[in-house]
Parts: structure tokens; sequence; C-alpha cells
């Protein structure tokens, strides 16, 4: 997809909407996303898919079923397929990195709602 650097905030500075990621690289067959997260998304999984979450900015709140969790700037959290999840932002905007299959549809098991991305812009 590209050969030279990647400046993060530059490519956060292009887009201001929540929940709507964007491609900004890809890996043998995973996208690198960035992401502005406000307020809360909604619980879902992804059958066949791991996710890595890694905050850049903010707080992100990932809660599961039996535990939640509060990652900060400079942490990362995985969730292993199939396992039901929802994030949401701490306080402010969180901005996050995603690492995940180019298969990922960020809504997961969900039928297809207004949150549901079925075009990922690559910036």
């Amino acid at each position: 997809m590209t050969q030279t650097k990647v400046d993060i905030a530059e490519k956060f500075s292009l887009f201001s909407e929540p929940w709507q990621p964007k491609i900004v690289g890809e890996v043998n067959g995973m996208h690198v996303k960035l992401a502005r997260l406000q307020g809360a998304f909604m619980w879902h999984s992804h059958e066949k898919e791991d996710e890595l979450f890694l905050v850049i900015e903010g707080v992100l709140v990932m809660a599961f079923r039996d535990r939640t969790e509060r990652i900060e700037a400079g942490q990362f959290i995985i969730v292993p397929a199939g396992v039901e999840h929802f994030p949401s932002s701490e306080g402010e905007e969180c901005k996050i990195m995603l690492f995940e299959p180019n298969t990922t549809v960020n809504t997961g098991d969900l039928d297809e709602n207004a949150r549901t991305v079925t075009q990922m812009e690559t910036i």
C-alpha cells in the first residue's frame, strides 16, 4: 500500500467523525485503521476475526460480559474472535489505531445498521 512513513497526527487531522474508521495501511491481509471514538458503540462480536485496539489519545473503556477494562494512551487490548465486547470512550474523545483482518466489519455479528461502515475509506 505504501512504502513511506505515515504521520498518525496528520492522518487524524483528515477526519473528525466518530465511529468511522479509516484505513491507513495494510500488512499481510491486516488493515491498519484509525478511528475517533466518542461515547458508546454497541455490544457485538466478530466470529472469525481478532481485533487489536491501540489507544493513541484518551481512554478506551472495553466492556466484556464478565468485566470491564480501561485502556489508556500507549496501551492496547486484543479482543479474540467470538468474544462479545462493548467499546466506549471515557470522558472526551478517544483516538485509536486498530489492527484487524481486512474482512472485519466494524459492527461484527449485528445486522447492518446506521453505524455499519460498508465502504471503508483509505486516507
